[in-house]
């Protein structure tokens, strides 16, 4: 194997690393935690090394919202394509799977959508994998919106509405017992049209 070659995986082996520990280190102890004097330790690395690849926690988080972005949309596809029935079976598995990622994750969804990680959203610079987390929603409700709104628009206004029970439940807001309540609601009145 060429020098160069080794020196690229052994560069991308250290990202995969820092991105790991930051996702770890969030998810155990909130994103205060994520320093990077701490990731440097955590992966016995210097300082130095950890800006060599990223310029501090806001590339690291942008990093991190990425590989989760693109494991949202490999979840949101996995619960569309295991749902039985029809579009509206599709959406509720949706929505379940979104706000169960939601859930389950915090700290991911948190870079996610309530970090600056530096990434641009609903632009043409939007990074790929947050286009993709977007159409996967998209071709799941795309049949939903039907011949009302266009079905990018209807997809914009469903995915808010399930960032907003995300959001809320996780922050105490919406009483957690009536979680499966909600989204059923919300299902019922989406596809509904």
């Amino acid at each position: 194997m060429p020098v160069q070659e080794r020196k690229r995986r052994k560069r991308a082996q250290r990202e995969r690393l820092i991105v790991a520990a930051a996702r770890e280190l969030a998810e155990r102890q909130g994103w205060e935690a994520v320093t990077t004097r701490r990731l440097a330790e955590r992966i016995g690395y210097s300082q130095p090394v950890l800006y060599g690849h990223f310029r501090g926690k806001r590339e690291i988080i942008g990093a991190v919202a990425l590989e989760g972005a693109a494991e949202l949309a490999g979840v949101l596809r996995a619960a569309a394509a295991g749902a039985a029935g029809g579009p509206r079976e599709r959406v509720g598995a949706v929505a379940r799977a979104y706000l169960g990622f939601a859930a389950g994750s915090p700290a991911l969804y948190d870079a996610l959508f309530h970090l600056d990680g530096g990434l641009a959203f609903a632009r043409e610079d939007t990074p790929g994998p947050l286009k993709d987390a977007f159409a996967a929603l998209l071709e799941s409700l795309g049949a939903a919106a039907g011949d009302g709104p266009h079905p990018a628009l209807f997809t914009e206004v469903f995915w808010a509405a399930l960032h907003g029970l995300a959001t809320l439940t996780r922050a105490g807001r919406l009483p957690p017992e009536d979680a499966g309540r909600r989204t059923r609601l919300l299902v019922e009145r989406f596809t509904a049209l």
